[in-house]
């Protein structure tokens, strides 16, 4: 890595270091494995980061994306926060926080991803297809189906956004 691409490099954690752990934290649930895996993923980036042309941020959210996927697939037990810290509170409305929580832990790890794609970060299902390497038609189905979960687990949730 050049003095000039490390420069590049920090300046993109400064930069979007909080967004990719916004992600993270919806993608996975837990603020732990949030920070692990927003750590993995600018790790990957850096091994390569002179070789990226253009906006860097596509490749570490594929990162982000895929690798969160990966750990799901390679993990036969669910892992258990202790719950020793204090959760900042980012949202204003904590009910509906809770809720969005519970409703979220309800997908499955794919769902969640597909789910926090489309509406969490607001990408098309072409750009979400592409994101994750799968095609268009799984991903709405995926979207379909996360709906379908979150409606049937967590129906409170439809009563908390109405006047939204």
């Amino acid at each position: 890595m050049t003095a000039t691409s490390q420069e590049d490099f920090d300046a993109f954690v400064v930069a979007r270091g909080r967004a990719l752990a916004r992600t993270a934290y919806l993608l996975t649930g837990d603020f732990h494995l949030a920070e692990d895996l927003v750590q993995t993923a600018l790790f990957k980036a850096a091994r390569v980061w002179h070789r990226l042309e253009g906006d860097p941020e596509p490749y570490v959210r594929r990162i982000l994306y895929t690798q969160n996927v990966s750990w799901w697939r390679s993990r036969r037990h669910r892992e258990s926060s202790l719950d020793l810290y204090d959760a900042p509170a980012a949202a204003t409305d904590v009910d509906i926080r809770l809720v969005l929580g519970r409703a979220m832990a309800a997908l499955t790890p794919r769902q969640r991803t597909v789910v926090t794609l489309r509406y969490f970060e607001d990408l098309s299902v072409a750009r979400t297809a592409d994101a994750l390497g799968i095609r268009e038609s799984t991903v709405k189905t995926l979207t379909q189906q996360g709906l379908a979960r979150l409606r049937s687990a967590v129906p409170e949730l439809a009563d908390l956004t109405e006047g939204s």
